[in-house]
Order: structure tokens, then sequence, then C-alpha cells
């Protein structure tokens, strides 16, 4: 993990965010360094999916800012942000159904703005290895592929952009305990490797026990943040996403 006084690869910053005349988020400001893995906590309705897309330019803050890398890129197109090295696995998997699995897998390399064939190859063949039931399945469309299979091939997707900074929106959410814990053991590989993570999640267990730092929102404002281990230990988290 990088230092704690290092520059933050993604800086959001006070955001207000409406989505017409509702307020979604209330001067919400969020850091991921580079390396770290930061989870954004909370229920329905509490902003943390908001936060993301805001991350992403998929809605725009009505005050305060987004950086990356130092620039200021509130109000860049989602295509252009994608395209700056972020990676996305949204919530609900979003893979074009229709496709085979291998489609949808090669698909995530097509941002990149350098990917030989050798380079696209030697990924290839690394999904394949992280994902041997993807491996199993590569010529099916990937509507025939269960929840967790979807969600697998979300990731690996993800994983053929070479990222430098990856949003996970909600990979818990949908699966049975035993792919949660597949999912999980596949980001904490990533983690090791390096990878920076920004992860909104309701499984607050799982999450702090990969994460670095969180935050917890609630109806729109971050009522609490810290390392991950301080808040598995906090009486109030604890009570609320912990069952005490």
């Amino acid at each position: 993990m990088a230092e704690t006084d290092a520059q933050p690869l993604l800086a959001i910053d006070g955001v207000d965010v409406f989505y017409g005349p509702i307020q979604a988020l209330f001067g919400v400001s969020v850091t991921v360094r580079e390396g770290e893995t930061v989870v954004v906590l909370g229920g329905n309705a509490s902003g943390k999916s908001t936060t993301v897309k805001t991350a992403l330019g998929l809605v725009k803050p009505r005050t305060g800012g987004v950086t990356f890398d130092g620039a200021r890129i509130d109000g860049t197109p989602t295509h252009d942000i994608i395209g700056l090295g972020f990676g996305s696995i949204p919530e609900g998997r979003r893979v074009f159904v229709e496709m085979s699995v291998e489609d949808n897998v090669r698909l995530g390399a097509y941002p990149r703005k350098q990917k030989s064939h050798s380079d696209l190859a030697e990924d290839l063949d690394a999904v394949w290895e992280m994902f041997p039931r993807l491996a199993e399945r590569r010529r099916q469309t990937a509507g025939t592929l269960s929840g967790g299979e979807q969600q697998m091939l979300a990731m690996a997707r993800a994983f053929m952009r070479r990222p430098r900074l990856l949003c996970i929106d909600e990979p818990s959410m949908g699966l049975s305990p035993l792919m949660v814990e597949r999912v999980y053991e596949t980001l904490a590989t990533w983690q090791s490797a390096g990878l920076t993570m920004l992860i909104v999640e309701q499984n607050a267990m799982m999450a702090l026990g990969l994460a670095n730092r969180g935050y917890v929102l609630r109806q729109g404002h971050v009522i609490t943040q810290g390392l991950a281990t301080d808040l598995l230990k906090d009486d109030a988290v604890r009570l609320a996403y912990l069952g005490g």
C-alpha cells in the first residue's frame, strides 16, 4: 500500500450529487491511493453506488470535484475516463448475454491503447487459468451462465482491461456464500499483485476483511471512516453492518 501522505490516485472531494430534485450525496469525500483497497459501505439508498458512479463520470456532481492522478475529471465523458485507466465491475454484472463468454472477455481489452496480439493471448491464458469454469464454457453464450459465473465473467472482462484503478459495485450481491468467498479470494489475489481497488459493498465483513481503509455512508453522508481494522472494531459499524 502507498504511504498515507502520498497524493491520492483518485480523490472525490466534497461532492453534492442530485438526481433531479433529489440529493443523493452531501459533501462526500473519498480518496484512494495507489495500491490501496478502499471500501464504501452502506445500506440501501445510502449513496454508495452513486459514489462510484461519480468516480466513473456516470453522474456529475453539482458541487465539489473529482481528480484522477492529479487531473480534474468530473464532467469528463465516461468513455474518456475509462481510457485513463479505470476498470469497472458494475452492479448486476452487465455481461453481453447474446455473445460468447470468450467474446465478452476479449471486449475487456478494447479500451487499452496499446495491445499486441501476444499481450492479449497472454492475458487470455491468464483469465482461463484464473477462472477455469469460464474456460470450460468459453464457447457458450453468456446468458446461459449462472449468476455466479456471470460475476466471474464480469471480473475476467475487467482483468483484461489491465486497469490502474478498478471500481467494483456490489461484488457479492445475489451470490451464494461459497461464490462470495471465491469472488473475494480473487480480489485478494489482485490486491496482492498491487491492483488499486474501490469497492462498494453491503457485505461489510468480507469487504473490511480485504480493505485497507473504509468509509461508511448513511443517507448520502459519510458518517465514519478509517482503517478497515478499526472499522471492524467500531461499535456503531458492528451494530449496523456486522450483526453486533
